[in-house]
């Protein structure tokens, strides 16, 4: 069995249209695309369908959305693979 790790991509949207047609579904995409560059820079590949969103509220989660821009903050957690990605766990707010 290939060991793994994970990795966390953040999206940062404007609370006031969460409930649009389609806006969260974009942020899930930056969120997405974030988590693989980050995976790429660091020499790993991302698992294709084994990532899962979150939307975080204030007051929810330790990131500290008061300062995010506009409160909306969409984490996606993907799979790594490769070299050494059983060492990179996403952790709490951050990327270990």
């Amino acid at each position: 069995m290939e060991e793994t790790g994970t990795l966390f991509g953040w999206a940062f949207g404007d609370a006031a249209r969460a409930d649009e047609p389609g806006y969260l579904a974009e942020l899930r995409r930056e969120a997405l695309e974030n988590a693989t560059q980050d995976a790429v820079r660091r020499g790993f590949e991302v698992e294709a369908g084994e990532e899962s969103y979150a939307v975080l509220q204030p007051g929810e989660t330790l990131v500290d959305v008061e300062n995010a821009p506009d409160r909306l903050v969409v984490r996606c957690t993907v799979k790594l693979t490769g070299p050494g990605s059983e060492n990179v766990h996403a952790v709490g707010p951050m990327n270990g």
